[in-house]
């Protein structure tokens, strides 16, 4: 267990107190073999993260987020649709029942990213993050917006591009935004947490070194001086291996294995500042302080949101959605 404490401060200032929140960042592996039955599977990171969350409690954390799809193998690389076994209600499900019950038990709000069920809709199934108040209470959810369709991950076969916006939740210690995995590729998607008014946003992911590790380091502390809020980036560890072989369409022999999760999770400031980050092998806690007066220091003093050309940007867009959309070049007319 890699366990990791840090803390941002502010300036002082003269006509405000500071206002400190403590978040924690949870990566972690699978401890059962996916061949197991789903209920054991399921059980055994359910009592893992209960661990985990009962010491992030003791230490303080007020704002706990964990990596995506927790609490399942990330099989989506098969295609097997048996995995949507592990969709459950946000109210009643196993995952939800213990979350809520945690997060009253130590003051926390949790934000938890698992498998919907959605029973209203035709038994749909999305990639959801549920905000849980300190309270034990279900504040909302966030599906995800973006769904990758690169390599193993093979994500569209099980659930599609969700429909709740950029949705920001207030809640008892900060105002906070949830953006799922592959949506960090997506700048404007970042830009519409901030719009709404996020002091914090995470980005709880599932991602592997061949692919995405490179970027990693970089995106989300781009997203953090970008948008003016800290953001805490979560990523899966592990490498976890499936019973029967799959392929992806990009010439690789058929193999067992999506390759390795390989954890890295950091917290990146408004100020350009980071952490460094938690173990590419083993489970991990972060527990963050941050001071969220940073955030309004850091707008005084560049102005990037007051200064972006948000009209001027919304009627490009507004182009370029078009079918006949034509791009604004000035061609040489030597050529």
């Amino acid at each position: 267990m890699d366990l990791k404490a840090y803390q941002f401060t502010a300036a002082e200032e003269e006509m405000r107190e500071p206002r400190t929140v403590v978040m924690g960042l949870v990566q972690n592996s699978i401890d059962v073999p996916t061949t197991e039955p789903f209920k054991v599977q399921k059980q055994s990171l359910i009592d893992k993260i209960e661990k985990i969350c009962d010491m992030a409690g003791e230490s303080g954390v007020q704002i706990l987020c964990l990596q995506e799809a927790w609490n399942m193998p990330f099989a989506f690389c098969t295609r097997e649709k048996r995995w949507c076994e592990f969709a459950e209600d946000l109210e009643t499900g196993a995952s939800m029942l213990k979350i809520k019950e945690l997060a009253k038990k130590w003051d926390m709000v949790i934000v938890t990213t698992i498998l919907e069920r959605d029973d209203v809709h035709s038994s749909t199934v999305w990639n959801t993050a549920v905000v849980v108040g300190h309270n034990g209470n279900v504040i909302g959810k966030h599906r995800k917006n973006h769904i990758p369709r690169v390599n193993d991950f093979n994500e569209s076969t099980y659930y599609m591009e969700g429909n709740t916006g950029h949705p920001v939740f207030e809640t008892k210690y900060a105002k906070i935004g949830v953006n799922i995995c592959y949506g960090r590729h997506h700048t404007l998607n970042w830009m519409g947490f901030g719009l709404n008014g996020a002091e914090i946003v995470f980005n709880p992911s599932a991602t592997v070194g061949e692919l995405s590790e490179p970027m990693w380091a970089i995106e989300a502390r781009n997203a953090a001086i970008n948008n003016t809020y800290f953001v805490g980036a979560i990523n899966r560890v592990g490498t976890e291996t499936f019973e029967n072989e799959f392929t992806s369409g990009d010439e690789k022999p058929a193999h067992h294995d999506f390759g390795h999760f390989y954890g890295s999770s950091y917290v990146a400031s408004p100020d350009a500042s980071r952490t460094p980050a938690l173990a590419r092998n083993k489970d991990g806690l972060m527990i963050v302080e941050c001071d969220l007066n940073i955030i309004q220091q850091v707008r005084d003093r560049w102005g990037i949101q007051m200064t972006g050309r948000h009209d001027m940007y919304a009627k490009l867009l507004a182009r370029y959605i078009q079918h006949d959309f034509e791009p604004q070049i000035i061609r040489d007319p030597q050529l």
